[in-house]
């Protein structure tokens, strides 16, 4: 993400990472998450579904800021932001990939999970990542680590981070925000059930730094 462009990481303490398997309940679940407090969604490019969960969420939940996730490939790109997607996230990056987000016009967080990919990002003008898998590729201690030598990088960590550890990341003075599907239950999703996805969200939106 480039300074030229806005951040994605002030908009809530929390983005739920959304697997989207019927874009027929789209609109619904960005409401229920929308009226909790967690504007900013992240819908996963895994399912077929995504790319017109997207496009039915930018056209129909206006409070929505959605973006799509898990893009790995210049295609994928171009396809997210023609879709509507307003921010971009990746697991990882390469040289074609960071190239294409950065010209797409759009806010992007490229994945990094060791020092060395952060300074390369650093050294190509880019300070707002996505850390991930977080809790496998360190945590809490690990980012913490990356503050002192390397404080103008910025994260949204995302990976097996849960209500109870998200604000000890929050606490961080070189985290924006999580990413996080806890509030996304999956009986909740198979129910349909968006006032408890609504309520969870409310939880979630409270979440700050101690």
């Amino acid at each position: 993400m480039t300074s030229a462009l806005p951040s994605v990481l002030g908009l809530a303490p929390v983005v739920p990472v959304v697997v989207i398997e019927d874009a027929s309940d789209a609109v619904p679940l960005a409401r229920a998450l929308v009226s909790g407090g967690l504007p900013a969604i992240e819908v996963t490019l895994r399912t077929p579904a995504a790319l017109d969960a997207v496009r039915a969420i930018a056209a129909e939940v206006p409070d929505a800021v959605v973006g799509a996730g898990t893009v790995v490939s210049p295609v994928g790109v171009a396809d997210a932001v023609g879709a509507g997607a307003r921010f971009l996230v990746s697991p990882g990056w390469t040289e074609s990939l960071l190239g294409a987000m950065r010209s797409s016009g759009v806010p992007f967080l490229p994945g990094v999970s060791n020092t060395s990919e952060v300074v390369a990002l650093l050294e190509l003008g880019v300070r707002e990542m996505k850390f991930f898998p977080a809790e496998a590729a360190g945590g809490v201690p690990y980012l913490k680590s990356l503050s002192g030598p390397l404080p103008q990088a910025r994260f949204c960590p995302t990976g097996g981070i849960s209500p109870i550890s998200a604000p000890s990341y929050l606490s961080l003075p070189n985290v924006g925000c999580v990413g996080g599907t806890w509030m996304l239950p999956a009986d909740a999703l198979a129910a349909r059930d968006w006032a408890r996805v609504e309520s969870l969200a409310r939880e979630a939106a409270q979440l700050r730094a101690s």
